[in-house]
């Protein structure tokens, strides 16, 4: 078994991602420093686990905790990162800080300690204001935000380290992620969570813009699948690459409140009568997001398991017993 570093471990991606690591028998260290992430998502694994979870509070942005968490690592999961398109329009210095010095630091740290393996959380968002549908690794257009040109510049470095000092980097494009541990508050709560947490409390959520705006929701599991396969594939070909990590199917936001209405009535019948409201569109927005994920099908073996609907399933009950 390997020693594994997650940044960000703390957080919704990272903490769902050590939980499997550390089932399948693995040592793992997660950095974190609680901007985003919860301790709470935490103290069940460093309980049942004390051996073989060490968590190091720390920041990515400063460089002596990054090279402390590296340490006798053989593969590092970037996870750790500040999300959401407002939060960077509102504090575009803040986020260029820590998914783009941070991520330098990792990538820098990772290359000293000599690890085998860098794999790191990209993003849809790096499409832009590309046209085509559905997203194919090569087509990208130009950033609709600082966070997107973070998660760009991100790919660069990763693409420079690999060839310059022969590092292997796999790079995931995260298309709009939801599951278990989700946080439903914050001014920056993603839309699902914020919904599920609004119809429980017979508030009407509401969408920007018309509601056909759509995105390729993709359920948690997926994405630790996909993470696993970037760990474990043996294929050259396969490494230093992005991949799309999705499950290649479109929801607009009309579609995906009808459905969380539905699930969600079945534990409170009322839900289903609340109204939603519509809103201005926001900006920095992309219009449709929808992956071709043949790329990772080809190289990796990806499958994704979870439909949208599958996934939502799923999700809807663990808020409903959590929330």
């Amino acid at each position: 078994m390997s020693k594994i570093l997650v940044t960000g471990g703390a957080g919704f991606i990272g903490s769902n991602l050590t939980e499997e690591l550390l089932q399948r028998g693995h040592k793992v260290t997660v950095l974190d420093n609680f901007a985003t992430g919860k301790i709470e998502n935490l103290l069940a694994l460093l309980e049942k686990y004390p051996d073989s979870l060490t968590l190091q509070v720390g920041d990515i942005r400063n460089m002596s905790d990054c090279r402390k968490a590296v340490e006798g690592v053989e593969y590092l999961f970037h996870e750790a990162a500040l999300g959401s398109v407002p939060r960077s329009i509102k504090d575009p210095v803040t986020t260029n800080e820590v998914n783009v010095t941070g991520f330098l630091n990792m990538l820098v740290a990772g290359r000293d300690a000599g690890i085998k393996r860098f794999i790191y959380a990209a993003s849809s968002s790096t499409y832009g204001d590309s046209q085509s549908l559905p997203k194919v690794e090569d087509v990208i257009g130009k950033p609709l935000s600082p966070y997107a040109i973070t998660k760009y510049v991100n790919e660069l470095y990763a693409d420079v380290f690999a060839k310059t000092y022969g590092m292997e980097c796999i790079g995931l494009r995260y298309f709009n992620v939801f599951g278990r541990r989700q946080d439903p508050n914050g001014a920056y709560a993603a839309v699902i969570p914020l919904f599920v947490k609004k119809l429980m409390r017979h508030e009407s959520p509401v969408i920007n813009g018309d509601g056909e705006y759509s995105r390729d929701f993709t359920y948690i599991d997926n994405v630790i699948r996909m993470n696993f396969q970037a760990m474990e594939t043996t294929d050259p070909r396969a490494v230093n690459q992005v991949y799309n990590t999705a499950y290649g199917e479109r929801t607009t936001l009309n579609q995906l409140v009808a459905c969380l209405k539905e699930y969600l009535s079945e534990f409170d019948p009322d839900i289903a009568g609340i109204e939603v409201i519509h809103g201005p569109n926001r900006g920095g927005d992309i219009p449709h997001s929808l992956a071709n994920i043949d790329k990772a099908r080809e190289l990796l073996g990806y499958d994704p398991e979870y439909s949208m609907q599958q996934g939502l399933k799923e999700a809807v009950q663990w808020y409903w017993s959590n929330l």
